[in-house]
């Protein structure tokens, strides 16, 4: 399975970045990196963590094998 599930082991604060950044192969580190780099931007990405953190199931709950 190769879906978007937040991890049970290996997160920081929520799994996300985790989470993204192993359905697209990159390293954790490197994804939480951009993601506070991109802080420093106009935008809504501490909105789209947020998101992504209620819609993103967690790894091994029923909504994670659909």
């Amino acid at each position: 399975m190769n879906g978007l599930v937040r991890p049970a082991r290996g997160k920081v604060i929520a799994g996300v970045c985790a989470g993204l950044a192993h359905r697209f192969g990159l390293s954790p580190n490197l994804v939480r990196l951009l993601f506070l780099l991109s802080l420093v931007l106009p935008g809504t990405q501490v909105v789209a963590y947020l998101v992504l953190w209620v819609i993103m199931p967690k790894q091994g709950s029923p909504r994670a094998s659909r």
